[in-house]
């Protein structure tokens, strides 16, 4: 291995503070990893880290060394990126990290039409609704709410997406169609466990404001599922709007209690705002920019 290479190891393990982590990130054994990183403190004559059981901290040595090597692995992107600009090809990995709700949309969006455009590009795609680290050694891109946002990552917006009460036509056609929020009490509703009060369903008309108490045979914490128990007919849910445009444009589902205002949030694509992203990263958030508008204009034509 070149010292570069070791260097960008180095760098990448700071960023990790694990060297399990860090040495799954680059694909080689945490034994292999130790070793770069004694032949780097052997090559320059000076411990560059303390390392405990549970933590890693950088000596003064090392202090010194690590903004060089994130330079240096900047600077190979950089050089990585261009050379694939000369082939008009793009290679590499690129890491997304995206909440649970948006785990199925997300792939199923990547693997038809991400994919197929750029079959060099490996898709590392973690659906976890814990706080992920974005940039500095960690995910290259993220898909958060406004409350996962930090002074150090750049945020674009992507998509204010609103809860949808929705239901299949068959369920409508055996149990009838709501005509108001208190009328859900008569009706199986699907709720989520990871709504804040999940048993309340809030909605608003001309500033009344009515809580409704839903009851119904299926609750998940999975959006998915509650969507999948939908299109089967066993009930009324309420979903984000992104996770249902394609069932509502197709037919599949119907949106119920329309001319109601119901929740809405706000999601970001972001990124780290200490480096340079490489040309597979910057065309990854392009396609998921022109995806979530694509949903935001099905939505619009319903």
């Amino acid at each position: 291995m070149s010292e570069m290479e070791d260097l960008a190891a180095f760098a990448m393990l700071i960023e990790a503070n694990s060297f399990t982590v860090a040495a799954q990130w680059l694909d080689i054994s945490t034994s292999q990893l130790s070793k770069r990183i004694s032949k780097l403190e052997n090559g320059f004559g000076a411990r560059l880290l303390h390392r405990t059981t549970r933590s890693l901290s950088l000596t003064a040595a090392g202090a010194v060394l690590l903004p060089e090597a994130r330079a240096l692995l900047a600077q190979r992107d950089k050089v990585r990126d261009a050379m694939a600009c000369l082939s008009e090809r793009l290679v590499g990995s690129v890491r997304l990290t995206v909440p649970a709700s948006l785990g199925e949309s997300v792939f199923s969006a990547l693997q038809t039409g991400f994919s197929p455009s750029f079959p060099d590009v490996h898709v590392d795609l973690d659906v976890n609704d814990a706080y992920r680290e974005v940039g500095r050694g960690g995910f290259d891109l993220g898909i958060r709410g406004s409350m996962g946002i930090t002074q150090r990552l750049t945020a674009t917006p992507l998509f204010a997406s609103q809860e949808l009460t929705c239901a299949s036509p068959d369920y409508l056609a055996q149990q009838g169609r709501p005509q108001t929020p208190e009328a859900l009490r008569l009706h199986n509703c699907l709720a989520g466990h990871s709504q804040p009060h999940r048993d309340t369903w809030n909605y608003q008309l001309n500033q009344e404001v009515s809580r409704v108490n839903v009851r119904g045979t299926f609750s998940s914490n999975h959006h998915g599922l509650l969507k999948q128990a939908a299109l089967a007919g066993l009930g009324i849910v309420r979903l984000p709007s992104c996770l249902v445009h394609n069932e509502l444009n197709e037919g599949r589902l119907q949106w119920l209690l329309r001319d109601y205002q119901t929740p809405v949030s706000s999601l970001f694509l972001v990124h780290g705002c200490d480096g340079h992203l490489p040309r597979r990263v910057r065309v990854m958030a392009d396609f998921l920019r022109e995806w979530f508008e694509r949903c935001s204009v099905r939505l619009q034509t319903l």
